[in-house]
C-alpha cells in the first residue's frame, strides 16, 4: 500500500518544461520523418495531421506550455516540409496562411483539451493518493487506545507522504514561528489539534493540506478522540465490574464463614484478609472497643514486622488524634492520609514502620457500637473511590457475625443453664428420696417389725397381717431407691461414669458388652449427660431393637471423650417418636459435643455421640 501511495504521488508531480521541450523536439524529429515517409508513398497527399500528434502528447504529458512550444514548432515543421515552397519557412503565396491558420487553432484547441485532460488526471490521482493516505492515517489513529501514542507514526506517514520533512500533527495549541506555519484543526469552533508546517512549503502542497487533507484530518482526529473517550469508558467499566465481581465474590466467602459459624477469631482474620486483598491494603486489623482502649481480635498483614507490632489480644490507648479515635467520636467512617502531620505514640510507630495513610470504618452491632475495621497503607494514599462504603459491607457481615455468634452463645447458655437446673433438681429430688421418704418408711418397717415381734403367740393373725405390711413398706423402699437411681444415681456423683456404666450393664435385660479404657473423672455435667445417655439407648434397646446383644464401648481420647452403643437389633431408630433421642441431643449439642446415629433395617442401630472436656 505505501509503495502505490509514492507510486501516485510521485505521478502527480509537476514534470520538468526543459523534459518537455525535449520530448516535443523527439516528436517533431519523428513526425517530420513519418511525414516525408507517406510523402513518398502517397505524393500529393496531406499530412499534417501528424503533426499534431507531438502536441496531443506533450500537451498529456507534460503540460500545457510545453504542449505549446511544441505546438509552434510543430506549426514551423508543418510549413517547411509540407507547404510549397518545401523548405521555406515563408509562403509564396497568400492561400497558404488558411492551412496554417487552421493546423494551428487545431493545435492549440489539441492543446488546450489535452493539458484540461491531464489536469483532470492529475486531480484524479491526487484524489485517489489522498484516498489512500487517509486510510492509512484511518488506520494508525483509529487502531490505537492511546491517541497521544499514535499522533507521531500518523505525523511521519503524512509528511513521508507529502515530501514535507519536519511536519507533526499536535493534540495542543501551538503559536506560529518564525520558520514554519501551523494550521489548526478545529471542531464546531473548538480547536482539537494543530498541524504544524516547516517554512518552504510549496504553495501547491499547502492548498492540498488546507483544502482537502485538513478535513479528512480533522474528521480522522475526532473520530480517535471519540474512541478514546469510548475505550477510557469501556476499560473503565470493565475495571469497575471487575473489581464489583471480586469484592461480590469476597463478601460472598465472608458470608459462607459467617454462615458457617466458625470461631470469632477465624472469622475476624478472615475478614481482615479478604478486604486486605480488596482494599489493596498492606495491614489491616479488626479491634473491640473496651473502656479506654481497643483490643485487636483480628489481623492480616503483608509484613510481618506489622503483625509483630501488633498482634491478636494487643491493647491499644484510644487518642482522638487516631483514626480509631476519630471513629469512635463520630460514629462514621474515617481517614488519615498524612500520618506526618499527627503526634502521639501511635502516630510515631505508625511513622516508624512507614504507614503513610489509613481508614477505618466502625462495626455496628445492635444498635451500638462495638469496634473499628481499620485498613493501613504504606506504599501510597489511598485513592479509591467509594473505600469506605466498601469497608462497610464488610463492616455490616462483621456486625451480623457478632450478633450470630452473640446469639449462640446466649442460646448455648440457656441451654446449659437449662440443663444444669434440671440436673439439680434430679439432685434434690434424689437427695429428698434418700433422706427423706426412703429414711421414714425405713423407720415404719423398722417400728413395725418391733410390733410384730411383740405381738402375743395366740395372735397369729395380726402378726401375718404385720408381716405383710412390712413387706410391703420394703417393697416400696425398694421401688424409691430404683426410681432415685434413674433421677440422679448416687455411683455417678461417688465413683464417676465406669461404675455407672458397669452398673447400667448389669441391670439391662439384654445382654450388655461392655468395653472401657482408662476413664478418669470428668467435669461433672460431661459425666451426666454421657450417663443419661447410655441409659436412654440401653432403655431403647430393650423396648424397641428385639436385639440380642447390646454393646457399650468408651473411652476417653486427647480432648474428647467418645461413647458408643451399638446392637444387634432390628434398627429402624430416628429422632422423635418419643425416643427420647432429642433431649439427648440437645444435653450433648450443648456442652458442644455431636450425637450421630446410624440405623438401618435388619442391620442393627449404632449411636455415637462425641464431647469436648473442658478443662
Amino acid at each position: 500500500m505505501r509503495e502505490r501511495l509514492l507510486s501516485s504521488l510521485t505521478h502527480t508531480k509537476r514534470q520538468s518544461f526543459v523534459l518537455g521541450i525535449i520530448g516535443g523536439a523527439v516528436c517533431i524529429a519523428v513526425e517530420v520523418l513519418l511525414s516525408l515517409f507517406l510523402g513518398r508513398l502517397t505524393p500529393g497527399g496531406s499530412s499534417g495531421e501528424i503533426y499534431l500528434l507531438g502536441v496531443l502528447l506533450v500537451s498529456v504529458v507534460w503540460g500545457l506550455w510545453p504542449g505549446l512550444v511544441t505546438l509552434l514548432a510543430s506549426a514551423a515543421a508543418f510549413n517547411y516540409f509540407t507547404l510549397p515552397p518545401v523548405g521555406s519557412f515563408i509562403p509564396k503565396e497568400d492561400w497558404l496562411w488558411t492551412p496554417i491558420s487552421i493546423f494551428f487553432l487545431v493545435g492549440l484547441a489539441t492543446c488546450l483539451i489535452a493539458a484540461r485532460v491531464r489536469s483532470l488526471g492529475v486531480q484524479t490521482s491526487q484524489r485517489r493518493c489522498e484516498a489512500d493516505l487517509t486510510v492509512q492515517l484511518a488506520h494508525i489513529l483509529l487502531r490505537t487506545e492511546n491517541l497521544s501514542a499514535a499522533l507521531p507514526p500518523a505525523s511521519h506517514l503524512l509528511a513521508w507522504a507529502l515530501e514535507v520533512p519536519g511536519l507533526e500533527i499536535r493534540l495542543e495549541e501551538v503559536p506560529a514561528g518564525e520558520h514554519g506555519e501551523v494550521l489548526p484543526l478545529m471542531e464546531n469552533g473548538g480547536r482539537i489539534g494543530t498541524l504544524v508546517l516547516p517554512a518552504g512549503v510549496p504553495e501547491d502542497v499547502r492548498i492540498r493540506l488546507r483544502d482537502r487533507m485538513l478535513p479528512s484530518l480533522e474528521a480522522l482526529l475526532r473520530a480517535a478522540r471519540d474512541r478514546e473517550s469510548v475505550g477510557a469508558v469501556l476499560a473503565s467499566s470493565r475495571d469497575e465490574l471487575r473489581r464489583i465481581a471480586q469484592e461480590q465474590a469476597t463478601l460472598r466467602r465472608v458470608a459462607t464463614l459467617v454462615a458457617r459459624g466458625i470461631s470469632s477469631t477465624e472469622l475476624f482474620n478472615a475478614v481482615a484478609c479478604e478486604m486486605g486483598s480488596l482494599m489493596q491494603a498492606d495491614h489491616v486489623s479488626v479491634s473491640r472497643y473496651d473502656p479506654g482502649h481497643t483490643t485487636v481480635v483480628g489481623s492480616w498483614s503483608l509484613r510481618e514486622d506489622i503483625n509483630e507490632v501488633m498482634p491478636l489480644g494487643s491493647q491499644w490507648p484510644i487518642n482522638e488524634t487516631v483514626i480509631s479515635g476519630m471513629v469512635l467520636r463520630t460514629g462514621r467512617p474515617a481517614r488519615i492520609t498524612n500520618y506526618a502531620e499527627t503526634s502521639g505514640m501511635i502516630m510515631k510507630l505508625a511513622r516508624d514502620m512507614g504507614v503513610t495513610s489509613a481508614l477505618g470504618s466502625p462495626v455496628i452491632v445492635d444498635g451500638s457500637l462495638w469496634g473499628v475495621v481499620l485498613a493501613f497503607y504504606s506504599r501510597w494514599e489511598p485513592r479509591l473511590e467509594g473505600a469506605e462504603e466498601r469497608m462497610t459491607d464488610f463492616t455490616e457481615l462483621i456486625a451480623t457475625a457478632i450478633s450470630n455468634a452473640q446469639a449462640r452463645a446466649d442460646l448455648a447458655a440457656s441451654r446449659t443453664r437449662l440443663v444444669a437446673a434440671s440436673d439439680e433438681i434430679r439432685r434434690r429430688i434424689e437427695r429428698d428420696l434418700h433422706d427423706g421418704a426412703q429414711q421414714r418408711l425405713v423407720s415404719l418397717g423398722l417400728e413395725l417389725r418391733a410390733v410384730e415381734a411383740g405381738v402375743p403367740p395366740g395372735m397369729t393373725e395380726l402378726r401375718e397381717q404385720l408381716s405383710h405390711t412390712v413387706q410391703g413398706l420394703t417393697g416400696v423402699v425398694e421401688d424409691l431407691q430404683e426410681l432415685s437411681r434413674g433421677i440422679h444415681p448416687a455411683i455417678l456423683s461417688k465413683g464417676g461414669l465406669a461404675p455407672a456404666l458397669k452398673t447400667l450393664a448389669r441391670r439391662s435385660a439384654v445382654p450388655v458388652e461392655l468395653q472401657l479404657g482408662s476413664v478418669p473423672r470428668l467435669p461433672e455435667r460431661v459425666e451426666v449427660a454421657l450417663y443419661y445417655t447410655a441409659a436412654e439407648a440401653l432403655t431403647n434397646v430393650v423396648k424397641h431393637a428385639h436385639a440380642s446383644v447390646v454393646c457399650v464401648t468408651f473411652g476417653v481420647t486427647g480432648a474428647t471423650a467418645r461413647l458408643s452403643v451399638s446392637d444387634d437389633g432390628t434398627g429402624g431408630a430416628e429422632y422423635g417418636g418419643g425416643s427420647g433421642l432429642i433431649g439427648l441431643r440437645d444435653r450433648v449439642e450443648t456442652l458442644g459435643g455431636r450425637l450421630t446415629i446410624t440405623s438401618s433395617a435388619e442391620e442393627g442401630t449404632s449411636l455415637l455421640v462425641m464431647v469436648p472436656i473442658e478443662n
